[in-house]
């Protein structure tokens, strides 16, 4: 069952830049806690298990995409001053949930991203934080020409958000990231999914050691977890590269919703 898990939630997380921890942990949940099919899960160990887990799926793809040229490395060092201290604050700030507690805020994060994943493609790209002092010409894998930059201070700010809730729900940060780099930096989406996966990378690392030092990493789940993670990683990036992630996309926000929806209905039983 752990195999499956890492090679389906890496395969879709790198497919669409989200990471995969969206799917790890509250499957971790439904499989341990609710159904007691995975033993000895908690919703720290959840965490911070699929935190080391997005390790290797965040350097994975970040190398393939970083090959592909569809990684912005400039932007993407940047981010990193907001999502490494961010993770690390959020790793230490999950201790603070229950059982119930943490199916409760988890399941209305995942109607949150669920929305988020709806409304991504009608909103169009915000102007407000396009500054012409920043603005770069970047290119992609496909030889396509952008343009776009944006305030430093503005970067830090929001990876840094995007790194609390990656550290407190174990998710990597591209959940976050990727519809912020797609609504309000203007960024292609071929380039904000490459490098989205850099922020998982990193943001990974920071929340990882974070729990690790809190003893809450299972090291059993992740010995399952990890070799199919990195084999589902490459898929993703294979049919990132070959094929329209629409519909996955589709199907994703879907499951995530009514994933969402079964946590906070637990949450009350």
């Amino acid at each position: 069952m752990l195999i499956l898990i890492g090679l389906f939630a890496a395969a879709v997380g790198s497919l669409v830049g989200i990471g995969g921890g969206v799917i790890i942990v509250p499957l971790l949940v439904f499989f341990g806690i609710d159904n007691d099919i995975i033993s000895n899960v908690t919703p720290q160990s959840a965490v911070g298990t699929s935190s080391v887990v997005l390790i290797f799926i965040g350097l994975t793809a970040m190398m393939s995409y970083g090959r592909s040229n569809q990684l912005d490395r400039k932007n993407g060092m940047l981010f990193l001053f907001g999502i490494i201290p961010g993770a690390l604050a959020g790793s230490y700030l999950s201790d603070v949930f229950t059982t119930e507690s943490f199916k409760l805020y988890f399941g209305l994060f995942l109607i949150f991203l669920s929305v988020l994943l709806m409304v991504r493609d009608r909103i169009k790209p915000l102007n407000i934080f396009q500054d012409e002092r920043y603005v770069r010409p970047h290119v992609d894998h496909m030889g396509n020409v952008y343009h776009y930059g944006f305030p430093p201070y503005i970067a830090v700010i929001a990876s840094f958000i995007a790194g609390l809730t990656a550290g407190l729900f174990g998710i990597g940060g591209g959940a976050i990231m990727t519809p912020m780099m797609l609504m309000l930096f203007r960024m292609p989406a071929s380039i904000a999914i490459g490098t989205s996966m850099l922020i998982v990378f990193f943001g990974a690392l920071s929340s990882g050691a974070g729990h690790l030092l809190q003893n809450n990493v299972n090291f059993l789940h992740a010995a399952f977890l990890v070799p199919s993670a990195f084999v589902g990683a490459k898929i993703g990036v294979y049919l990132n590269q070959k094929f329209n992630s629409d519909t996955v996309i589709i199907a994703l926000r879907t499951v995530l919703l009514l994933l969402g929806l079964y946590m906070i209905i637990q949450s009350f039983l």
